[in-house]
């Protein structure tokens, strides 16, 4: 990458600037600006000093011979490895790459930061409890631009960096689309150049590692953490109280001041004491942007004790008790989502989320405070943005600091809230909006059960000004439900408390303004929108399908797609070219060949590249509806055992595979699970089928084995019950990929549609709009709803034939005598013709490359970038803000020309080249930038 430099007016105009920098002042004479001698020397010692720091943290350089010596110089002081201890550890070789990397990623991170306060810009901090980011090392390394340079570095060291990447965990910070959305926006806002921070917890454990036992899944702790995590820069600088339980001293203020405030709410003082206080401390994460000099922060809170060892209890010989605190606070950020089947395990996650809020408000308030401007402007220079209802304590909490903290009144803080705060809406589903129990929130929380209270007030007088005597609609809009056990509606308290509101796809955000939230959206129209959503191209195409991506970049002529999807619809006019399509194809098996070499190495089970491949992979619920998926392979595996050895080579072999976590808790979508594994065992074995169909589920899907499924696929099942799909991401990835669709019109399967054509995709299924009606009439079991292709599969499990387990009846009663929620059986019918399609589709090769081609030349809308601009431009108003990036400068003649210490190029040119060096004008005061300059040879 070419590094953009200023140019300056004339070699006369550095020699003057030099000159008043050398005598350290414009006016030397002018006491009143400089003061004494003394003074100045000091100022000009100091002056140096600053030139010499940001000589000395120069860029590090990219040549082979530098990568290098960092690499072993890591392993060596690092790690205290040596070259034979590292030879055959690809941990350690993984570990003193990364670190490498990391180094590259920190200068980049600290000068962007530092880019941002000098411009003074507006920052968007992300809130999101899950981060799904995969591995780090792949990507980082591309996105710098330096994969070539490392891969020729290390291979002379006897390093294979390729077979590195397998060597690193999965980041357990995350669980689905969730998370994974929220580091494909990370990734989209550093490449955009547009300046924001992403705040989550630094679980010690994943959600769990699932193993498959008997066919169940079992839950193991997922210490993603075993071998450390040498992306993260732990900030023991940064650290925040947060406390829960407690009490609240309540001080009247004088009735002779209540004159001077606003609102009733400043009628008395609150302070929160007592309680257990627990200190998060930051850990940072830089995020690298593509092509660019910017690189963003993801700052995770872990928790610690205030007081992490009590001696008295220990000396008194009750050792646990010694150690209770520090355990207790640990449990905090201990496993992603703990099962809150319990009182104990609701407790935790609501204290998971206020740790996570608490600390992310006081460190935004302590960034903010940093730049000397007034609270008034907090919401010019501060946007937060809420990634579902998890981080909405925040509006609380926000309030909380404000007016107890800062001192201000109550509307003046309400004013300043409600213009900081947007809200992602990511449900249809009412038992999904979050709801938190009022005697809970006033144990743990106080002070903002309080503050809930006096918001809701203030709103529901809003609401009867609007409605008046409607105590349905007060009902209705309230943050607070009085039945059957008072609780708080974080979603209605994030709306009220957001300026806007977005659904993350045309349908889904539809079913909110119209039958989830319709009251909230005739009061405020304008704070309702939508923001499809958005997956990032660099890791879904270019990261995880290298060869396609190759294949692209050479038929567009240029790389540019990389960071400009828009360009990608150039893919069209070669749809119908047959070398394109041979090439593409081509690419298809190959990616092919290596989930089949995955396949027989890691689960044993032999399938052929030859054979169409079939995915569904996502967490398992009942609306994303595996359980249609696997009834409709038991229907196809029926009817090719019922064929001739003629009927039989007409059909077109499929591997049929499954990925995706139940929740703990989740007893029915366990079963599924449970069923899919039993099903697996008896068509796998069975000798009259052989490879015309295989059924595989992958145990503990992650971002890695996404990367390896979603290149292989040929058809991706997106199939869950119309309209209870916010809007899935799993369906563009597979889609960019060249993967067919095949799918319900619910969540994004609708816009991908418009997009890439209705010859291109195959859709089935009952309509949003039809879905209620339809359940009422399974709950009346109407005659002709239910094709009997459906009953005769469900016959085969009561029979056997895949086994018995006790659970099983449980899975049938679910969709049938009128119990089938999900429509399960009434689209079987529908789902069972558009799989014919499918294989008619695929007989054809030529047809189904176009095909293929066209999903992916027509996902310009899909990527993250996208979805960012939106954000960027309709709800959080910043703007690109690039980094011209560091110049290099000559440091000898620097050194020559009395700017840096007496004898510094002497001392250091015999041990390291110092010249020429890439240093970051960020660190520098304005004058000397200027002068800098005149030692850069590319000016």
């Amino acid at each position: 990458m070419d590094i953009p430099t200023r140019r300056v007016k004339s070699s006369r105009h550095i020699e003057d600037n030099f000159n008043e920098f050398d005598h350290a002042s414009n006016d030397y004479d002018n006491e009143a600006a400089w003061g004494r001698d003394d003074d100045f020397e000091a100022e000009a010692d100091d002056k140096k000093a600053e030139l010499l720091w940001a000589v000395l943290a120069s860029y590090l350089p990219t040549d082979e011979r530098s990568i290098q010596r960092l690499f072993v110089q890591h392993a060596e002081y690092s790690l205290a490895l040596t070259r034979s201890a590292i030879k055959n550890n690809k941990i350690g070789a993984y570990q003193a790459l990364a670190h490498s990397l990391r180094d590259r990623l920190i200068e980049r991170w600290k000068d962007t930061d530092i880019f941002f306060n000098q411009q003074g810009v507006k920052r968007v901090n992300y809130l999101s409890l899950e981060f799904l980011l995969g591995r780090t090392l792949q990507n980082a390394v591309s996105n710098l631009n330096l994969t070539d340079n490392f891969t020729r570095a290390l291979n002379d060291l006897g390093v294979k960096m390729e077979e590195l990447y397998d060597a690193e965990n999965d980041a357990g910070l995350g669980n689905g689309g969730l998370g994974r959305l929220a580091a494909c926006f990370l990734d989209s806002m550093a490449t955009m150049n547009l300046p924001g921070w992403g705040y989550g917890l630094r679980y010690t454990y994943g959600m769990f590692e699932q193993k498959i036992k008997n066919g169940y899944q079992i839950e193991l702790p997922d210490y993603w953490l075993i071998n450390g995590y040498p992306w993260e820069i732990e900030r023991n600088d940064v650290q925040y109280n947060v406390r829960f339980g407690g009490h609240l001293v309540e001080t009247a203020i004088p009735a002779e001041q209540h004159l001077t405030t606003d609102s009733e709410y400043d009628h008395a003082k609150y302070v929160w004491e007592g309680g257990d206080v627990v200190v998060a401390v930051a850990y940072d994460v830089p995020i690298p942007g593509y092509n660019t000099f910017n690189a963003l922060n993801l700052r995770l809170w872990s928790s610690r004790p205030s007081h992490e060892f009590d001696l008295e209890q220990f000396n008194q010989g009750d050792y646990f008790k010694a150690v209770e605190a520090k355990q207790r606070s640990e449990t905090i950020c201990s496993v992603l989502y703990p099962n809150d089947n319990t009182y104990i395990g609701k407790e935790l996650r609501l204290k998971q989320q206020y740790f996570f809020v608490s600390a992310s408000l006081q460190d935004i308030m302590a960034r903010f405070k940093q730049t000397k401007r007034s609270l008034d402007e907090f919401p010019d220079f501060v946007g937060i943005q809420l990634n579902d209802t998890h981080p909405t304590l925040g509006v609380a909490e926000l309030m909380r600091i404000l007016i107890d903290i800062e001192g201000l009144k109550w509307k003046h803080a309400w004013a300043i809230c409600r213009r900081t705060f947007a809200y992602t809406n990511h449900t249809v589903m009412p038992e999904a909006l979050e709801k938190w129990s009022v005697s809970l929130l006033q144990r743990l929380l106080p002070r903002h059960m309080k503050i809930i209270y006096d918001i809701n007030h203030e709103w529901l007088a809003q609401v009867s000004a609007r409605w008046p005597g409607d105590v349905s609609k007060l009902k209705a809009l309230s943050i607070i439900e009085e039945e059957p056990e008072k609780k708080v509606r974080m979603a209605h308290l994030a709306i009220v408390g957001s300026h806007h509101v977005n659904g993350v796809a045309a349908l889904h955000t539809h079913l909110l303004i119209k039958d989830v939230f319709p009251e909230f959206a005739e009061i405020f129209p304008e704070k309702f929108l939508n923001v499809t959503n958005g997956v990032t191209i660099r890791r879904w195409l270019h990261q995880a399908n290298p060869g396609l991506s190759a294949l692209i970049s050479k038929y567009l002529r240029s790389d540019e797609w990389k960071a400009n999807f828009d360009v990608i619809g150039g893919l069209r006019k070669f749809a119908d070219d047959a070398n394109f399509q041979k090439e593409w194809l081509k690419i298809k098996t190959k990616n092919k060949k290596r989930v089949v070499k995955y396949f027989r190495e890691k689960l044993g089970i032999p399938v052929s590249e030859d054979a169409l491949f079939d995915v569904q992979i996502k967490r398992f619920h009942e609306y994303k509806r595996q359980l249609l998926n696997i009834l409709g392979v038991l229907y196809r595996y029926r009817q090719i055992k019922g064929m001739s050895d003629e009927e039989r080579a007409d059909v077109v072999p499929r591997v049929v595979i499954f990925g995706g976590k139940a929740a703990p808790g989740y007893y029915m979508a366990k079963l599924i699970i449970k069923l899919i594994n039993s099903a697996a065992e008896v068509i796998n074995s069975d000798p009259d089928i052989g490879d015309l169909l295989k059924v595989v589920f992958v145990p503990n899907y992650c971002v890695s084995l996404a990367e390896l499924l979603i290149p292989a696929s040929d058809l991706s099942q997106h199939i869950s019950t119309a309209g209870m799909e916010a809007s899935g991401t799993s369906n563009m990835k597979f889609s960019m990929n060249g993967s067919m669709i095949i799918g319900t019109l619910d969540g994004a399967n609708i816009e991908i549609l418009e997009e890439v054509g209705d010859d291109n995709i195959f859709i089935f299924g009952a309509k949003a709009a039809d879905v209620g009606p339809l359940r009422k009439a399974v709950y009346e079991q109407k005659p002709g709803l239910i094709d009997p292709r459906f009953d005769e599969v469900i016959n085969m499990l009561r029979t056997g034939v895949f086994g018995n387990f006790d659970e099983l009846p449980h899975l049938i009663n679910s969709v049938t005598e009128g119990r089938d929620y999900y429509l399960v059986s009434v689209d079987f019918a529908s789902y069972l013709q558009a799989q014919e399609r499918v294989d008619e589709a695929y007989k054809d090769k030529r047809r189904w490359a176009r095909m293929s081609i066209l999903n992916t030349a027509g996902m310009a809308k899909f990527s993250s970038d996208r979805s960012i601009r939106d954000y960027a431009q309709k709800v959080w108003n910043v703007h690109p803000t690039p980094r011209p990036g560091p110049v290099t400068v000559q440091v000898d003649k620097l050194s020559h020309a009395g700017l840096l210490p007496g004898g510094y190029y002497d001392m250091t040119a015999a041990a390291v080249s110092v010249s020429p060096s890439d240093v970051a004008l960020e660190r520098l005061s304005p004058l000397h930038s200027e002068t800098i300059r005149h030692f850069s040879p590319k000016i």
